[in-house]
């Protein structure tokens, strides 16, 4: 899915991987002091990242669903539900950031269908009034995050061509 640009006055965020991944430490032990999930389930594509991460910190397992959206306007739509394993278990849903919630809405409903004994959502980052159980930062920024910033373009890695302008005007 491409992200829409936001209008200029928002502004933008870029995070680097060193700071990615002292923020998914940082939500790991939140996670950890309040909670504990027996599985870590990422919203694929970039709440995997994320949730792979704070699975392996917490030792514990890993799973992903993928939900998306066919345009930046529609609301996400289920691509692959849950697995069977999150059934009488403890879930942790993870997604990277978390603006409308309209994601975690239906990945959370999809979840409880499959039976959890008990699940919380955490988001890397919380970008709008959607407030997820645990998030390891804030911001009304535009997120760019190290494994969206470049692309391959004619067997090189570029910025991205809807970034590049974007960020030159942010510097």
């Amino acid at each position: 899915m491409r992200r829409t640009i936001p209008p200029m006055t928002r502004g933008v965020l870029e995070i680097d991987w060193p700071l990615f991944g002292e923020l998914c430490r940082a939500l790991a032990l939140k996670v950890a002091r309040e909670y504990d999930p027996e599985i870590v389930l990422g919203i694929a594509k970039a709440g995997v990242i994320p949730g792979v991460v704070i699975a392996a910190i917490l030792q514990r397992d890993f799973a992903s669903m993928v939900v998306t959206r066919n345009a930046e306007d529609h609301l996400p739509v289920l691509v692959v539900g849950p697995p069977t394993t999150v059934k009488g278990r403890r879930v942790l849903l993870v997604d990277e950031t978390c603006d409308s919630g309209h994601t975690l809405r239906l990945a959370l409903s999809e979840t409880r269908a499959a039976g959890p004994a008990e699940i919380r959502t955490a988001v890397s980052f919380k970008t709008g009034t959607y407030a997820p159980d645990f998030h390891s930062f804030e911001t009304d920024k535009f997120i760019i995050l190290p494994w969206d910033r470049e692309v391959v373009h004619d067997g090189q890695l570029v910025t991205r061509p809807d970034y590049a302008e974007y960020l030159q005007s942010n510097r």
